[in-house]
């Protein structure tokens, strides 16, 4: 393991080539391994929504490294499946999970203003974007689970590379639906409830509907980001 973890402000597009060429041939629990060699653990941060088919990602984590921290960030608006699976995985994998929220009045403004439905990025930004813009500035690698078939914006990613001033790491991006699906059902990894009543795609309850993909996400909006992974 390295003893300083590279700088998102320093590490060069040469060297951002140069993971990406490593990391493009191997298998994603080679890559989570990896990763382990070439940054230093305290700087790596792993966020997760528990949702449709999280288990994958949190899987290989709990393989390789039991000590990594998941970062679930607690809306105030998830389904209750969402936070009863979250439960159950976190004592399945023996995982380490930190909640991160809002600031409790901003997230009241959003509940009081019903924000969600006059202002869907802005709901997003206060219950999202914000609480993690806050952990990122302690943190070089940000890693998640990301897959290039969900959204016409994730299929223009690389396995590394810099979004806001932290490099960004995807070790699923070239995962097809049907081998994670695959994976998870011959390791017999639990889908989240909702998968079976055709939630194939999860977030806030208020935001979401059943739906092929992402096409339940913000239904007849144009919104397919929360904001995230922008």
């Amino acid at each position: 393991m390295t003893t300083q973890a590279l700088s998102p402000q320093v590490i060069s597009v040469e060297k951002i080539s140069e993971l990406n060429k490593k990391y493009l041939s191997l298998t994603p629990i080679q890559r989570v391994a990896e990763l382990y060699q070439d940054f230093n653990h305290k700087e790596i941060m792993l966020t997760s929504s528990f949702a449709a088919t999280s288990a994958l990602l949190l899987k290989l984590f709990s393989d390789t490294n039991k000590s990594q921290v998941i970062c679930f960030i607690d809306t105030g608006y998830h389904f209750q499946e969402t936070i009863i699976y979250k439960q159950y995985l976190t004592k399945l994998y023996d995982l380490k999970v930190e909640d991160v929220r809002a600031e409790k009045a901003n997230h009241e403004k959003t509940y009081e203003e019903k924000t969600w439905v006059k202002s869907p990025n802005l709901c997003c930004s206060i219950n999202k974007v914000s609480p993690l813009d806050k952990l990122k500035n302690s943190h070089s690698v940000w890693v998640s689970g990301l897959m290039s078939w969900q959204s016409n914006h994730r299929s223009s990613l690389n396995i590394f590379e810099v979004r806001n001033g932290i490099l960004k790491f995807y070790p699923l991006l070239d995962v097809s639906q049907s081998e994670r699906d695959n994976y998870i059902k011959d390791h017999h990894l639990p889908f989240h409830p909702l998968v079976s009543k055709g939630y194939l795609s999860i977030g806030c309850s208020h935001c979401t509907v059943p739906g092929n993909g992402r096409d339940g996400r913000w239904n007849n909006s144009p919104k397919t980001e929360c904001g995230l992974h922008l």
